[in-house]
């Protein structure tokens, strides 16, 4: 492959079960060594968890987008040098790295979890998250009040 390939969507397929991208994303990101099958049923499995949990929902891909929805966040801050001195600098987040953002917060804080199966762990992720708490939910608050405590340097941004 040329150095320069950046694989996009294109590349990704739907998952089997839903037909959903953001669908195949979550279970690329839950994959280890290669390993797509297991990652599917690990997948799979915490919704079925998540869905048994939420008994009120009644469509399990609403879970996961209303999940993903909650922990999307709006704004990040970058570091910018600027005469010596580094500034935080509030910025808008593109709808694609939001949505890269919250997988990767959702499924490392699935993984820091001990004790249980990563079904479950995800499963109690999918679901504080669907209720908006959790810990993925509060590092979108977080990062949401650096920005905010930060855009005095807002001019900084290019």
């Amino acid at each position: 492959m040329p150095r320069n390939f950046k694989p996009t969507a294109q590349y990704t397929k739907p998952d089997p079960k839903f037909g959903s991208m953001l669908a195949s994303k979550i279970i690329n990101s839950v994959m280890l060594d290669g390993k797509k099958s297991i990652a599917q049923e690990i997948f799979y499995d915490a919704l079925d968890l998540a869905s048994q949990k939420l008994p009120d929902v009644e469509d399990q891909l609403e879970i996961f987008t209303q999940a993903i929805e909650n922990i999307r966040p709006t704004v990040e801050v970058r570091s910018k040098r600027v005469g010596g001195a580094n500034y935080q600098v509030p910025r808008e987040v593109k709808r694609a790295r939001q949505e890269s953002l919250a997988i990767r917060w959702m499924v490392g804080n699935s993984r820091k979890k001990k004790g249980k199966p990563m079904a479950q762990r995800l499963a109690e992720e999918l679901i504080d998250a669907y209720n908006g708490t959790g810990t993925s939910v509060q590092w979108k608050e977080q990062i949401h009040k650096m920005a905010e405590a930060n855009k005095a340097y807002a001019h900084y941004a290019r």
